[in-house]
């Protein structure tokens, strides 16, 4: 019986065996982006509808991935189970749609079986398939050659290597077309609302912002103690200060309260702009989130008061940001 260091280093093997054999089937999918590859990118370029992504068992779940990142990348797509599309499903794709489909055989029977009714719609089909001389791919109007030498199963039986293949290939398909359709961060961001980037490039300091009664707010004739019976109320850790016009004149924090007791400075008989900072960073009010929270990291604060043509509109602090998902 191996030891049990010989054991793991003999797993170790075989799973760097399995990332070589996949990394030279994807080195050698460079000499298929040909001009089928462009073919297929103006296909699904001048499409008036969306990609209908085909495909059954492993070339299925690649296509269902495949998919999922044309969509969130500005080309308009959704997956069919050929299954199903024998089965009503077929009614998903119409003929303003472009039908992308996949079998590394290329002989998948739900695939074929649904390819003369594509054909009728006049829906142009692309196809990525591991057999360049299959039917599927002789079928296809711009047909992808993403075929490998070997699966890295050792019995040449699980879809490894091809299915990787495929997916790397789809993968081309989308940021090709993505560079093509000048696609930003903020186009992006539009369809991942919920995600991080969604946040940073989407959510602005109005959206989160404490707004009204919730802004603290005291007198630059005020005691100290009522700023901080403000303070306390409003629990942004800050209260800002304005003069007799209202106007903004300084801001009061948490950091300048700490300063004033080292200076053993009496919060009942000191008036707020004794101690106060003055003028304070400020923001307005339609700069993004992101924007808010970069100011407080460079300056190193936890608050910001928010300013609309130099009128106090609002107060952010910290931990806003942190509930927002930014920090």
């Amino acid at each position: 019986m191996p030891d049990k260091t010989s054991h793991r280093d003999q797993l170790k093997q075989l799973g760097l065996a399995v990332i070589k054999t996949e990394a030279e089937a994807i080195a050698n999918l460079t000499q298929h982006i040909n001009d089928d590859f462009a073919n297929a990118c103006e296909l699904m370029l001048q499409c008036k509808g969306k990609i209908a992504v085909i495909g059954m068992g492993k070339s299925g779940h690649i296509g269902n991935k495949i998919a999922a990142t044309l969509a969130s990348t500005g080309t308009p797509a959704f997956f069919v189970h050929p299954g199903e599309a024998s089965h009503g499903d077929l009614g998903m794709i119409t003929n303003n749609d472009v039908a992308l489909a996949l079998s590394n055989s290329g002989e998948t029977g739900e695939v074929l079986t649904i390819l003369p009714i594509i054909k009728r719609l006049g829906v142009p089909l692309i196809s990525i398939t591991g057999n360049p001389t299959s039917t599927l791919a002789t079928m296809s109007d711009a047909p992808l050659d993403a075929s490998t030498d070997k699966e890295a199963c050792p019995l040449g039986l699980a879809p490894t290597s091809s299915t990787t293949a495929a997916l790397v290939m789809g993968d081309a398909l989308a940021i090709a077309l993505l560079e093509a359709r000048g696609f930003t961060e903020e186009d992006f961001a539009l369809s991942h609302p919920g995600g991080s980037l969604g946040r940073r490039l989407l959510l602005h300091v109005n959206d989160i912002m404490h707004k009204g009664s919730d802004i603290p707010i005291i007198k630059d004739t005020a005691l100290v103690s009522s700023a901080l019976l403000e303070m306390t109320e409003k629990k942004l850790g800050m209260t800002a200060v304005l003069n007799q016009q209202n106007e903004l004149v300084g801001i009061f924090t948490d950091g300048d309260l700490r300063r004033m007791l080292e200076n053993n400075t009496d919060i009942h008989t000191s008036t707020i702009q004794t101690v106060m900072t003055q003028g304070g960073a400020t923001i307005s009010p339609d700069k993004l989130a992101v924007e808010a929270l970069q100011l407080m990291q460079d300056k190193q604060i936890n608050a910001l008061l928010v300013t609309d043509e130099n009128k106090l509109v609002g107060a952010l602090n910290m931990h806003d940001m942190l509930k927002a998902g930014l920090s």
